[in-house]
């Protein structure tokens, strides 16, 4: 069994399926772990999350946009701040709702963190200072200091380790606001989210070995007007 990671989709799907392809990814025997934002952004939300119950080891680390989502699910909430950023988007691929059951289980099983063979994957960022358990959900997935420190310290301690991890994958932040469309890969920190929920590309990786495949950039693929705003980009 290959692990892989892949960063934010944000409704994405013709872009998800593009690196299944190109990854070689085996929906019956790899694994893959998804770094969050699956929900909001471009109009295929559902087909999305459809596409990802057909992989058989699949753990969704949830993100800021996927919590949105499960309140609209949940309670049908709709504030602004989510519609305005993609929530509109999520809402008109499921027909205006309901968000079916398998879906509403999906997001909601979601763990905050995974730890595996000395990797961290979150979706936002902790802070290594702090034991992991005192850390809340909506930290976790909001956080972007982790990021914003180590891209300080890349030059001066390129070799800092931040906690006790070998490499740790984030989304939540496009690397396109470091000028870049690749993972970006600071101390041991690698960021994910290529932008594919704004004007970038979406990316998986194999954790492993580092190697990682991308789709096109997605206003190609879904044209002007299939564009969201996401969030605080």
């Amino acid at each position: 069994m290959k692990t892989f990671a892949i960063g934010d989709i944000h409704g994405a799907y013709k872009a998800l399926i593009q690196c299944f392809e190109r990854s070689g990814f085996d929906r019956e025997n790899d694994r893959l772990i998804v770094l969050g934002d699956v929900c909001d952004g471009f109009p295929e939300v559902r087909q999305c999350i459809d596409e990802l119950l057909k992989v058989r080891n699949c753990d969704l680390v949830i993100g800021n946009h996927d919590l949105w989502a499960l309140d609209w699910a949940l309670k049908g909430l709709t504030p602004e701040i989510w519609t305005s950023q993609g929530g509109s988007q999520t809402m008109a691929s499921y027909g205006g709702g309901p968000m079916p059951q398998a879906h509403v289980d999906f997001l909601k099983n979601g763990k905050p963190w995974i730890e595996l063979d000395g990797m961290f994957f979150v979706h936002g960022g902790y802070n290594p200072m702090a034991k992991l358990e005192k850390h809340k959900l909506e930290f976790v997935a909001w956080d972007r200091t982790l990021l914003t420190t180590a891209w300080k310290r890349r030059f001066s301690k390129p070799e800092r380790k931040f906690g006790p991890y070998e490499a740790i994958f984030v989304g939540h932040t496009t690397t396109e606001l470091y000028h870049t469309l690749e993972p970006l890969h600071v101390c041991n920190v690698w960021d994910l989210d290529t932008g594919a929920g704004w004007s970038g590309k979406l990316t998986i990786m194999d954790v492993k070995t580092k190697e990682y495949w991308q789709s096109d950039l997605t206003p190609e693929l879904y044209g002007a007007s299939g564009r969201s705003v996401s969030d605080s980009k």
